[in-house]
């Protein structure tokens, strides 16, 4: 008779570990997945021209060099020439408009730059800027420019295609459109990634859409930052969000001063526009406005603006936009030469300095190439996303049908408590980012209208079937 051996506790089968508790989160993956899915399906165009737009403008500011390399550059020679005999070449060369601003030549082997307005033929928001060898007074060429950072045509042309695709005003809803949405995507990417098991979120070894999902989640996780950046900053200098942040900015006391133009005056004022003499000389003369400019510590590259007005003091102020940014200015009195204030960046407030360097980092300018190698790298990342995304939807359809939809219904299962402060979220936010709010809106209210037609039809067809 034998005998059956006794079961050890080791080795006794084990009880099931419990299945783990769903989140109280857990009901907000289908709601965030539908948006994900739906926004990323519409606003996708959008943000594909943005990014694609937006990958020109990375790579202009080293195409500019090569294009305009014989405007732009000079070779060095033994002493500069001063200031008032290179803009009275430039004048001699380009006697139409005024003199609205000087650039002095801010390293040895570059060229001065004097801007002419009212020029004919040239855009009122443009300048006709005449480059001028700063040894020689040899007038080396002129360029149609743009905006603070002496964008020549070739930038110019790409920073408009980016902004508003050469449309104006309109145009620029693009644009606010896409910034607006940016962040959203990305942050619910991220979300719906960290809420799949780890071993879903695995590329190697997989294939078809599962594999371009995984490269999807990954590439979006990685950049997901970047995108919040871009977003977040684009906005600042949109129409309808940016002037709400200007004015949030404006009511915290942290707008972007600017130094008084006008003698005693406070850290207020607009400063001097445009020059009003022919030749941007007036009273003691440029030469020692600039050295006036050169004692207060403000070295190069700086720009000289002629006084406005026969009340107005000249302006010089630094133009430096890489780090460290150089954005000190000062306004001097041009009968006397003597400085009458003085604004250092130092002093600017912390909002202020951080739109400062939120645009200078969105532009590609404060950390020079480096930053235009890794705008260029989001930009691609971006473009990549929005092609794998279109590939998932059509590796999602059935048959014939062509990308299934994401059910609908999601919002009804997250809990009451979750759900009214997200919604009190959404309309603020909606309200402060009109671009995000009102398409936002529209979408839920189809939405809910489409789900009611077909759910009536469900009863309808059900009713017949049942008779």
């Amino acid at each position: 008779m034998s005998i059956a051996p006794s079961t050890s506790t080791d080795e006794a089968p084990k009880a099931a570990a419990p299945a783990p508790s769903p989140s109280r989160w857990a009901p907000l993956r289908p709601l965030v997945l539908r948006l994900h899915f739906y926004a990323g399906l519409f606003v996708a165009p959008f943000l594909l021209v943005a990014a694609t737009t937006g990958l020109l403008y990375a790579a202009s500011f080293q195409a500019e060099k090569i294009v305009y390399a014989d405007e732009m550059t000079v070779p060095v020679g033994d002493t500069k020439l001063p200031i008032s005999e290179q803009v009275a070449a430039a004048r001699k060369a380009h006697p139409d408009g005024t003199v609205s601003a000087v650039r002095p030549s801010p390293a040895d082997d570059e060229s001065t730059r004097v801007m002419l307005s009212g020029v004919k033929g040239v855009g009122d928001t443009h300048t006709l800027a005449v480059f001028v060898d700063p040894y020689t007074a040899e007038v080396r060429g002129a360029l149609e420019q743009y905006g603070s950072t002496g964008a020549l045509p070739l930038r110019t042309w790409i920073d408009e295609f980016h902004r508003d695709l050469h449309l104006g005003e309109n145009g620029r809803l693009y644009s606010e459109f896409a910034a607006s949405w940016l962040w959203v995507i990305a942050g619910g990417g991220v979300v719906l990634w960290l809420s799949r098991r780890r071993a879903l979120r695995k590329v190697r070894g997989t294939s078809g859409r599962r594999r371009t999902l995984g490269l999807h989640g990954t590439v979006g996780v990685w950049a997901a930052i970047g995108f919040f950046f871009l977003s977040a900053t684009g906005l600042t200098w949109s129409t309808y969000a940016g002037a709400n942040i200007d004015e949030l900015r404006t009511s915290l006391g942290h707008s972007t001063p600017s130094v008084s133009a006008s003698a005693g005056g406070d850290h207020g004022g607009h400063g001097a526009a445009a020059g009003s003499g022919g030749n941007g000389e007036h009273g003691v003369g440029l030469d020692k406005i600039l050295a006036a400019a050169r004692s207060e510590g403000l070295g190069d590259p700086v720009e000289i603006v002629p006084p406005a007005d026969a009340s107005s003091a000249y302006v010089v102020k630094q133009v430096q936009r890489s780090w460290p940014e150089k954005q000190d200015s000062a306004a001097i009195d041009p009968a006397t030469g003597e400085v009458t204030d003085v604004l250092r960046f130092d002093d600017y407030p912390m909002l202020a300095k951080l739109t400062r360097w939120g645009i200078d980092l969105h532009t590609g300018i404060l950390f020079g190439l480096a930053n235009q190698i890794a705008l260029m790298l989001l930009a691609l990342s971006l473009i990549l996303l929005i092609v794998m995304g279109y590939r998932m939807w059509w590796q999602r359809g059935r048959g014939s049908a062509f990308g299934r939809p994401i059910p609908r219904g999601a919002w009804q299962q997250v809990p009451p408590q979750i759900l009214v402060p997200l919604v009190a979220v959404i309309a603020v936010l909606g309200y402060f980012v009109p671009l995000l709010g009102i398409p936002l809106a529209a979408f839920i209210v189809v939405d809910v209208v489409l789900g009611e037609i077909t759910h009536r039809r469900g009863r309808r067809t059900q009713g017949k079937a049942a008779a």
